[in-house]
């Protein structure tokens, strides 16, 4: 049964994304740039529809106090391809850094220029990095939200943190908020796979971290509260989730938590 609705979901996942850019394109075009975000946005409602009504899977949203005004950087963890699009409703400007390439993409590329995205071209950091600086700094001072994966990657769900140091220096150069954000979605929807899981997906967004720490200071801050809400809400998911199976890192994790011993069918994650 888990595979027919795992199928079926992800067919209808895609041609919800055809559908609507097709249906969607002329009036997203015609429309302001800050306006036209309510397409996209409710695509990823619908997703979200789809994703329930078809697998059973549910989401609940924690910590929308916590959410600064204006300009400020996103941090969420990042295990699944969920999470690359499910909170956009949730923010009111955002926008990406990305790869250059995407751009090029027919009418996928269109969406992303229309929305001032920050492409970023291949070659030197220490070369590309100013340019990308510049032009991210002219979005933030519109008000709008970066959003960076501290780990670069999709990470494993129980796997050690692996976050890179690029978003400190994006921190102290444009001197703005960063609110963590923990999510355990891998659980559900696991990276590389084809499966998708019923149950609860919890995302907590923290409490901004202020500009101003070292850069130093600032990653020990946001590796610990980012990790610590992400034991929590990985404990709770597995307790609440008695026949999800779990992949071997997520079974170590929550045996090391909790000092108690899982034995579930295994994802191989």
């Amino acid at each position: 049964m888990i595979f027919l609705r795992s199928a079926l979901f992800n067919l209808l996942f895609y041609l919800n994304l055809i559908v609507q850019m097709i249906l969607f394109t002329p009036a997203y075009f015609l429309m302001r740039r800050k306006a036209a975000w309510v397409i996209p946005k409710n695509w990823v409602r619908s997703n979200h529809w789809l994703l329930e009504k078809v697998v059973g899977t549910t989401h609940t949203v924690e910590g929308l106090e916590n959410i600064p005004e204006g300009g400020y950087i996103i941090a969420p963890k990042h295990q699944s391809f969920w999470d690359a699009y499910a909170l956009l409703p949730y923010l009111d400007d955002p926008f990406y850094i990305l790869k250059r390439e995407l751009v090029w993409i027919p009418l996928f590329g269109w969406y992303v220029a229309k929305m001032r995205m920050v492409p970023i071209n291949r070659g030197s950091r220490e070369k590309v990095m100013p340019a990308v600086l510049e032009k991210t700094k002219r979005q933030m001072a519109d008000g709008r939200q970066l959003i960076i994966y501290p780990e670069g990657t999709r990470r494993p769900v129980g796997a050690e943190p692996a976050y890179r140091f690029g978003i400190a220096r994006i921190y102290a150069e444009l001197d703005v908020p960063v609110m963590p954000v923990a999510i355990v979605a891998g659980l559900f929807w696991p990276r590389r796979k084809f499966l998708r899981y019923p149950g609860n997906i919890r995302v907590r967004f923290l409490p901004p971290i202020e500009p101003g720490l070292s850069a130093e200071e600032f990653m020990d801050r946001l590796v610990s509260v980012t990790e610590t809400a992400v034991d929590e809400l990985l404990v709770d998911a597995i307790r609440e989730n008695p026949d999800l199976p779990l992949g071997k890192r997520a079974r170590k994790r929550y045996e090391q938590l909790t000092g108690e011993k899982v034995s579930r069918d295994s994802v191989s994650a």
